[in-house]
C-alpha cells in the first residue's frame, strides 16, 4: 500500500473542509487548491498536475454546463411566470383542507425540478401563510410536506444541478437517475413530508406572520395542466430516449424513429425544446415583451454560474485521484474492508455534509470520490445510477446551522433555532435515511 497516496487524500480532504470551515473560503477556490495539494503530496510532476487540472474542468463541464444553464433559463420562465403558484394553488383546491399537505408534496416535488430550491420556497410560501391563516392548523403542517417535496426533488431528480453533476462525474445517463430518483424519492417523500409533517405540527404550533401577504394573489396565472405538461416534457423526451437505448435491435422501417427518440431525449436537446416551449407559451403568447424575455434568461446565469463552476471543480478533484492513482487505491482499500461501494459513496457525502453544510458540494466531493473507485469496473448504467441517489441521500441529512437552507427555513417560518433543528433538521434526517435504505433495497434487484 502506498501511504503516500494514503496521506494525499486525506491531507486533500482535510484542507479542503478546513479552507470552507475555517477561512470561509469559497467552494470553487477551495476544492482547487486542495486539488492541487494532492497531486503535490502524490509527488505529481507541476506540468502534470496541470493538465490535470484542465482535463478534470473540461471533461466535466463539457456536459454539465450546457443542462444547468439550460435548465436554469427554463425555471426562470416559470418563475416569472407564476407557473409555480399556478400548480400550488390548483392542487392544493383539488386535493381540498383535509389532504392538502399531500398537494403541497407533489407540488414541491414538480416545482423543483425546473426552479432552484430557495426560489421554488420563497415564491410558494405565501400560499401555505394564506393556508395556515383560514385553518388555524400549524403552518409546519404545510411548510414541512412541501420544504420535502422541494429538497428531495433538488438532490434526487434530474435535471437538478446536484444529480446532473453527480450523474456526469460518475457517467450515468439521466434517464436512470431520473427512474431511481424517483423510486427513492417517493417514499422519502411521504413519510418526511405528510407523514413527519402531522406529527411535528401537533408539537409546534407555528403562525403565519400577519403582515406578509402575496401581493401577485390577483395576477392571471398560466394554467396548471399547461405548466404540468412544460415541466414533464424534457422528463419524458429523456426517459424515451433512455428506453430507446435498452432496446438491442430495433425494426429496419423504425430506424428513422429511434434515430429521433434519441436526438430528441438527450438532455441538451429535451432542455432547448423545454425552453423554445417556455418562451412561446409562458412568454410571447402572454404578451410579455422579447426584450423582457432577454433579460428573464440573461439573469437566470447568475445562479447557474456557481453551480456550473462548482461541478468543474469536482471533476478536477475526480481527475486528480485518477491520475494520482490514489483512486485505484481507494477502490482496493474499500474492497479489502468489505465495505460496499454504495454505503462509501453514502458515508462521504454525510461527512462533508454534515462538516461543511452544502449538499451539492457534499454531492461534487462524494462523486470525486468515488468515481475514480468504479472507473474501471463493470458496473451497469443502473448500479451507478443507484450511486448517484446514495449520494444525494448522504448530502441531504441533518441540515443544520452551516447550511443556508436552515436559516432560510428558520427566518421565513419563524421559528427559534430549536424549532427549526426539531422540525427542518429532522426532515431532512428521515429523507437521508429512507433515500439511503431504498437505494440498498434496490440494489438488491438491479
Amino acid at each position: 500500500m502506498d501511504y503516500n497516496l494514503i496521506l494525499a487524500v486525506i491531507a486533500g480532504i482535510a484542507l479542503l473542509l478546513f479552507l470552507i470551515l475555517y477561512f470561509r473560503l469559497q467552494a470553487f477556490l477551495a476544492l482547487l487548491i486542495s486539488s492541487i495539494a494532492i497531486g503535490l503530496i502524490a509527488g505529481m510532476p507541476v506540468k502534470e498536475i496541470i493538465t490535470t487540472m484542465q482535463n478534470g474542468m473540461g471533461g466535466t463541464l463539457g456536459f454539465v454546463a450546457v443542462v444547468v444553464g439550460l435548465g436554469a433559463m427554463f425555471g426562470a420562465m416559470l418563475e416569472y411566470s407564476g407557473g409555480a403558484r399556478s400548480l400550488a394553488q390548483t392542487l392544493t383546491k383539488k386535493f381540498g383542507e383535509s389532504r392538502a399537505s399531500w398537494a403541497l408534496v407533489l407540488t414541491g416535488f414538480f416545482i423543483a425540478i425546473p426552479v432552484f430550491f430557495d426560489v421554488a420556497f420563497i415564491i410558494i410560501v405565501p400560499i401555505i401563510y394564506a393556508m395556515q391563516r383560514a385553518s388555524g392548523k400549524s403552518l409546519l403542517y404545510y411548510a414541512i410536506p412541501l420544504l420535502a417535496g422541494l429538497a428531495i426533488t433538488h438532490a434526487f431528480v434530474p435535471p437538478t444541478p446536484g444529480p446532473v453533476a453527480v450523474a456526469d462525474i460518475l457517467g450515468v445517463e439521466l434517464g436512470y437517475v431520473i427512474l431511481f430518483g424517483l423510486c427513492a424519492g417517493i417514499p422519502s417523500a411521504i413519510l418526511s413530508g405528510p407523514v413527519y409533517g402531522k406529527f411535528i405540527a401537533n408539537q409546534i404550533h407555528i403562525t403565519a406572520p400577519p403582515e406578509i401577504e402575496s401581493k401577485q394573489s390577483n395576477d392571471i396565472l398560466p394554467s396548471t395542466s399547461g405548466i404540468l405538461a412544460i415541466i414533464a416534457l424534457p422528463i419524458v423526451l429523456i426517459l424515451l430516449a433512455t428506453f430507446s437505448s435498452t432496446i438491442e435491435a430495433w425494426p429496419q422501417s423504425l430506424e428513422s424513429l429511434r434515430y429521433i427518440i434519441e436526438l430528441v431525449g438527450h438532455p441538451f436537446v429535451a432542455l432547448i425544446i423545454a425552453n423554445l416551449v417556455c418562451w412561446y407559451v409562458l412568454g410571447v403568447k402572454r404578451g410579455v415583451d422579447k426584450k423582457k424575455l432577454l433579460k428573464i434568461n440573461t439573469k437566470s446565469f447568475e445562479t447557474a454560474g456557481i453551480i456550473i463552476l462548482l461541478t468543474g471543480a469536482g471533476g478536477v478533484l475526480k481527475q486528480m485521484l485518477v491520475d494520482t492513482g490514489a483512486g485505484e487505491m481507494l477502490a482496493n482499500t474499500i474492497y479489502n474492508s468489505g465495505m460496499g461501494v454504495l454505503l462509501f459513496a453514502y458515508l462521504a457525502a454525510v461527512l462533508v455534509r454534515l462538516l461543511q453544510g452544502s449538499a451539492t458540494v457534499a454531492m461534487i466531493t462524494a462523486a470525486g470520490l468515488v468515481a475514480p473507485i468504479i472507473s474501471n469496473t463493470d458496473m451497469s448504467q443502473g448500479d451507478k445510477a443507484l450511486l448517484v441517489i446514495a449520494i444525494a441521500s448522504g448530502a441531504s441529512i441533518l441540515s443544520h446551522v452551516n447550511d443556508s437552507g436552515f436559516w432560510l427555513v428558520k427566518e421565513y417560518l419563524g421559528m427559534d433555532e430549536k424549532q427549526t433543528f426539531r422540525s427542518w433538521s429532522i426532515m431532512t434526517l428521515i429523507i437521508s435515511l429512507v433515500g439511503i435504505t431504498t437505494v440498498m433495497l434496490l440494489s438488491l434487484f438491479v
